[in-house]
């Protein structure tokens, strides 16, 4: 195979199996290219999230190639599959790293397949920019795992200010068992204090859970003024739909972790009114002019969905700071080499990404502050800025 066929080859989706052999078929001129790996949950329960990652590193390393790629080489994308699995992650991992040979790796669509490769990733110093949420992937500070989207705890202060803004004291709770779910929970219960929240109900669901009527039925008793579900996935929509069928009005808050149109239609109508905490991404065409995001996420978004045919979510937004990340601190560094790709990507200021302006340190690797997050309300079955 040729140099040009295997760097089309190698920017569409392939099985791990099919990529495998066409890295070995491309002999040595295939090591010339930059390494991006990444495993990421294209197929199952959270492919909401892997699927748009996979979509937007795809659609960006054909556009850096065909600009010439970087630093004077090509840019090979090597993807795995990992279906949503801590175990199959931590193996792709470790394959990218050991077999492979990544330069950088973009990837871990959630929490769990996220901190099963951390370890790897520290004991091989190979820098890796995660996509996934929760505080613990960064706190305590590592010394080679970054990542883009906001933190949960970001979340729950940014749901916090807006109900102390509204006047709402008493706050229930209701979270699923997902890794990123209690983990919001946990940040959740941390930080309501300091926003004068009391927290008057604390109920969970399972993540095959189709029904949450009889946890919604107990917060409806709790005198609660407002309603917070840390979940991603389809329990979220569930709970919305449930959350009306039980007869509550209540305020109702969800997670940044169901930040796409895909949240609106599966909840339908009992959507709206629901508000969240979210890139500016999804409201790129209502931001002001003069918004510094503007112009990535307008950019960002007419690629994707004239590309896909598809409505553009948070999640590949993810991926796309995590890419530009990478490749910015490869061109800072004006070389590969891990350790000089790391020290740049820990200096990076001023970065306008889709998740907001970046600015990492020795002791903060995603570099996010609350005024990244927007507080979106469902009006018409469409986002809006909350006011």
């Amino acid at each position: 195979m040729g140099y040009s066929s295997f760097m089309r080859a190698a920017a569409v989706r392939l099985p791990a199996t099919a990529l495998a052999l066409a890295t070995l078929a491309g002999g040595a001129q295939a090591q010339e290219a930059i390494r991006i790996g990444a495993f990421l949950s294209v197929t199952g329960p959270a492919a909401f999230l892997g699927d748009p990652e996979l979509k937007t590193l795809e659609m960006y390393v054909e556009r850096i190639n065909a600009e010439g790629g970087i630093l004077g080489r090509k840019v090979q994308l090597v993807s795995y599959d990992d279906a949503g699995d801590a175990e199959k992650a931590r193996t792709f991992a470790k394959r990218l790293i050991e077999q492979d040979k990544v330069d950088v790796i973009v990837g871990g669509s959630t929490t769990g397949t996220t901190m099963a490769a951390v370890p790897l990733a520290e004991q091989s110093g190979t820098p890796f920019i995660s996509l996934a949420g929760a505080v613990p992937i960064v706190e305590p500070p590592k010394k080679w795992v970054f990542k883009t989207p906001h933190t949960d705890r970001m979340a729950c202060e940014k749901i916090f200010a807006d109900t102390q803004s509204r006047k709402l004291t008493k706050v229930a709770l209701i979270s699923g068992s997902g890794g990123f779910d209690k983990s919001m929970r946990g940040e959740c219960v941390k930080v309501a204090s300091k926003y004068g929240v009391e927290l008057v109900a604390d109920e969970t669901y399972g993540a095959n859970d189709t029904d949450m009527t009889a946890q919604l039925t107990k917060i409806k008793g709790s005198g609660a003024q407002a309603v917070l579900n840390a979940g991603f996935g389809q329990g979220p929509a569930i709970v919305t739909r449930n959350y009306r069928q039980v007869g509550l009005t209540l305020p109702l808050y969800q997670s940044h972790g169901v930040a796409s149109r895909e949240f609106i239609k599966l909840a339908g109508a009992a959507a709206e009114g629901v508000r969240l905490p979210a890139a500016a991404l999804l409201v790129s065409d209502i931001l002001p002019g003069n918004d510094p995001q503007k112009p990535v996420v307008s950019s960002y978004r007419k690629n994707y969905e004239d590309r896909f045919k598809s409505e553009v979510s948070a999640f590949g937004g993810h991926a796309y700071d995590g890419l530009m990340l990478a490749i910015g601190a490869m061109k800072t560094a004006h070389s590969t080499d891990k350790g000089k790709v790391r020290d740049a990507l820990e200096a990076t200021r001023g970065y306008v990404g889709t998740g907001g302006v970046v600015n990492m340190s020795a002791n903060d690797h995603m570099g996010l502050d609350l005024t990244a997050f927007r507080m979106l309300e469902v009006k018409d079955g469409k986002w809006s800025l909350a006011r």
